[in-house]
């Protein structure tokens, strides 16, 4: 069947990575699949998306992937109605695309089926008492919507109330790209620790960085990603003296082989879905510590480390007791990457072909 999957754009995140590495698996499966982005701009996923061979839409083309008036306008909902009506299913992801959606099928007269992926455990709306009868019309025009754990489903029906459209397919990854032995750091001298995250207000760098400054000198930070939390995050480098030991990389094709060269993955958020920087941290064969918040519990209990979110002085504890002590280390290291195989992306695609085939029964 024709499924078209809607995402704001092709720029940093899991979301976008997914749609990289799952749909030319759907595809494998049958389906006839499209990629429609609200901005069109160059971004460093789009560079690996033209080796799909699926076909790419752009609502928009600013020159800046950050013109929030361009991407997120409400004209966008006329734009999406010529697609809807050429696609069996559509396939939502964000929180502009959940919502324009529906309303352009409804304006359209498209009989398409309407498919979300709840990513988060929450977000920002649901504070935002007012917005929960818009929540509750939005969500009930979708004939499936996928949470990606089961605490993201347990949160959205305490959100909205209980919706027979919400199931749980889990995240999942391409594990066998970042599968790799695990290190002996018997001796070592210096020490790398990385968190791959986005910088936005979801993310909590700063206790990572916080932490950083209470761990010896032999002990350096690499933070891959971008957004709009890096330069803050960049001054409060420069007002705890940790220039010279804090790497901001940017955006990376190189992955997997960053955390190869690293000793400890974290990832301090102060909340999550099923983070896939998290299943790729624990296959890396690096122990992966993580923050004790929803959506990362789920996934890291049992087999990598878990700290209390905010806390840099438990974090620094945590790390430093890994790097020293070998065979605690390798036992968490192996521990973490036995967990994550649970968490392949065949798994997630097999997972989201049966329910496309189940809407059409």
């Amino acid at each position: 069947m024709k499924v078209l999957h809607v995402i704001t754009s092709l720029d940093t995140g899991g979301a976008e990575r997914l749609m990289v590495d799952l749909l030319p698996l759907l595809k494998d499966r049958g389906h006839e699949m499209g990629l429609l982005l609200f901005n069109g701009a160059d971004a460093p996923l789009k560079e690996e998306w033209a080796a799909t061979g699926i076909p790419l839409f752009e609502l928009t083309h600013p020159g800046d992937i950050e013109d929030k008036w361009a991407t997120y306008g409400p004209w966008n909902i006329v734009r999406l109605m010529k697609y809807v009506k050429k696609y069996d299913i559509v396939h939502t992801h964000n929180t502009a695309c959940q919502f324009y959606t529906p309303i352009a099928k409804l304006l359209s007269h498209a009989n398409a089926k309407l498919v979300t992926t709840e990513h988060n455990t929450t977000n920002r709306r649901r504070s935002m008492g007012w917005y929960k009868p818009i929540d509750r019309w939005m969500y009930n025009r979708y004939d499936a919507i996928i949470c990606i754990a089961d605490q993201t489903s347990k949160n959205l029906e305490q959100h909205i109330g209980h919706n027979s459209a919400i199931c749980t397919i889990y995240n999942g990854v391409n594990i066998n790209k970042f599968i790799k032995p695990v290190k002996n750091i018997d001796r070592q001298e210096r020490f790398a620790i990385s968190m791959v995250a986005g910088f936005r207000p979801q993310k909590d760098h700063a206790t990572l960085i916080k932490a950083l400054s209470r761990l010896p000198d032999k002990f350096s930070l690499q933070l891959v990603g971008r957004g709009e939390t890096e330069q803050e995050m960049k001054n409060l480098c420069s007002d705890l003296g940790l220039d010279q030991r804090v790497s901001f990389m940017g955006m990376r094709s190189d992955v997997s082989d960053i955390l190869d060269r690293s000793d400890v993955i974290v990832l301090s958020s102060h909340w999550e879905g099923l983070s896939l920087s998290s299943i790729e941290g624990m296959a890396s064969g690096r122990p992966f510590v993580a923050s004790d918040v929803e959506g990362l519990r789920d996934v890291v209990a049992g087999a990598g480390v878990l700290f209390p979110q905010g806390d840099d002085e438990a974090l620094a504890r945590a790390i430093q007791e890994l790097c020293e002590n070998p065979a605690r280390y390798k036992e968490v290291a192996l521990a973490c990457q036995e967990h994550a195989k649970r968490y392949d992306i065949s798994l997630m695609a097999d997972g989201y072909d049966k329910l496309y085939r189940s809407l059409f029964k």
